[in-house]
């Protein structure tokens, strides 16, 4: 909460006392936490872990609206923790109207919720704090997106270490890359820590599209797409193996829905909006990327394009970017198991007698996998249709309860209706704002380390 402050200092913004008794109430918490609470020797097992990640989240979203609540942006305690839910876990819904009158320590510090969510918390404190060394694998599992998790050192902190490397050299380049573009330091910083943590705050009302810069657009997608990319194929890459990251199953289905979604909108766009095929392709690959890695950033209002492109950025918001990325949704990768899975069901049916395996490259999946995979598909839709219902409860029409739930869940942040692209939140009832920050957490740590929370067996000894 002090890296805002110098910002603070520098624009002369009224926020400045309230970060730093924001801050020293954290720092006060915390050293009465280690020096008061009893010391637990024991290994951290999964179980521990689970609730671990979850309340260290809970806990995050918690503190973290004080510089929001004390920092004069807003009042409400549900706003604030609104809108912090939705920066650490990267879904860029929020409920100001008109952020570019925010204190910029505040403004900030909204963005940087982003940065530190989009790598993880508990990535962060295991890659820099030892002492959590042991049992740090379970709380890495608990956390990190996917049905499998990538390990680039023996030692699991090394690994945390060398991902929150690839993370930090990409944002230092995107921002440098973006002042080249014409972008001030703070606004490249924060659009930096939007894109690579795939959350889609911005500085602007207008979000990207407030630049009007086709060399902005196109920087942004392209670190878009990066930042959806498996972060362990990232550090091959800048390790020279090229090879790694093209041969990857997962990578090249990837590329290939954001180039046949871009095709596709674009030919719309094309002779139904702008009559320019640079334009045409430019607005769309930016919107399309924007939406399968979840970061929600904008340059257009889609909801004025037609029905079937709304439709198709409809259903990329439920795929999401790939395992081991910042990006949320299902994952790439579960869409190519399930198709595979569904796949081989069939030829069973066929031929009853028949051997078949669920390959994924040269690997045949556990069963196991495709039994995680397929229950993580039921409890998804299940959430899903849940939660539009609920939504709808009260009083919200059935598209923007759908665009709502699709938007929070896959930690996208703009949805449908009134809460599209060029809407906020801030008009839902503050029941509502609660529900969607639990589906945010619940999409950000993929469901699983949440839910088991709120089984009665967990509990159990």
């Amino acid at each position: 909460m002090l890296l805002p402050v110098p910002f603070s200092i520098y624009y002369q913004s009224t926020d400045i006392n309230g970060l730093l008794l924001s801050s020293g109430i954290c720092l006060v918490l915390g050293i009465a936490g280690i020096f008061l609470l009893p010391k637990n020797p024991q290994e951290i097992r999964a179980k521990e872990g689970f609730a671990v990640v979850s309340l260290g989240w809970l806990t995050f979203a918690l503190f973290g609206s004080l510089p929001y609540l004390l920092g004069g942006a807003t009042s409400s305690i549900t706003d604030a923790f609104f809108e912090t839910m939705s920066g650490v876990t990267t879904t860029g819904a929020t409920i100001f109207s008109n952020v570019e009158v925010l204190p910029h320590g505040v403004l900030f510090w909204r963005s940087l919720t982003h940065w530190f969510g989009g790598m993880g918390i508990i990535v962060l404190t295991v890659a820099v704090l030892p002492f959590l060394g042991i049992g740090g694998m379970q709380l890495f599992k608990a956390e990190v997106p996917g049905p499998v998790v990538d390990k680039l050192s023996p030692r699991i902190a090394e690994t945390a270490k060398i991902l929150w490397g690839v993370y930090l050299f990409f944002t230092v380049l995107q921002t440098i890359l973006l002042m080249l573009g014409g972008m001030n330091l703070f606004d490249a910083l924060c659009h930096s820590f939007g894109t690579m943590a795939t959350g889609g705050f911005s500085t602007k009302n207008a979000s990207v599209g407030a630049y009007s810069s086709a060399y902005i657009d196109y920087v942004i997608t392209a670190f878009m797409i990066i930042a959806g990319t498996n972060f362990a194929l990232l550090y091959w890459l800048l390790r020279g193996k090229v090879n790694t990251l093209f041969n990857n199953g997962e990578f090249r289905f990837y590329i290939i829905i954001i180039a046949v979604a871009t095709i596709i909108i674009g030919i719309h766009l094309f002779f139904n909006h702008t009559g320019n095929v640079f334009d045409s392709l430019r607005y769309a690959v930016f919107q399309v990327v924007a939406i399968i890695t979840t970061t929600g950033f904008g340059t257009a209002d889609y909801e004025e394009w037609s029905a079937s492109s709304q439709l198709i950025l409809f259903g990329l918001m439920f795929v999401g970017g790939c395992a081991g990325s910042t990006g949320g949704g299902f994952k790439v990768i579960r869409v190519i198991i399930l198709i595979k899975f569904i796949s081989n069901e069939l030829v069973r049916l066929i031929h009853p007698q028949a051997i078949v395996f669920v390959k994924f490259g040269n690997l045949s999946l556990d069963r196991k996998v495709l039994i995680n995979v397929a229950g993580f598909f039921m409890i998804y839709v299940m959430i899903a249709v849940f939660g539009t219902i609920l939504i709808s409860f009260f009083g919200i029409d059935i598209l923007t309860s759908m665009g709502a739930v699709a938007a929070t869940l896959n930690n996208i942040g703009p949805g449908l209706g009134a809460v599209g692209p060029t809407e906020n939140y801030a008009h839902l009832p503050d029941v509502v704002k609660w529900i969607l920050s639990f589906l945010m957490m619940l999409g950000r740590l993929e469901i699983y380390t949440v839910i088991i929370l709120l089984i009665p067996a967990y509990w159990r000894r």
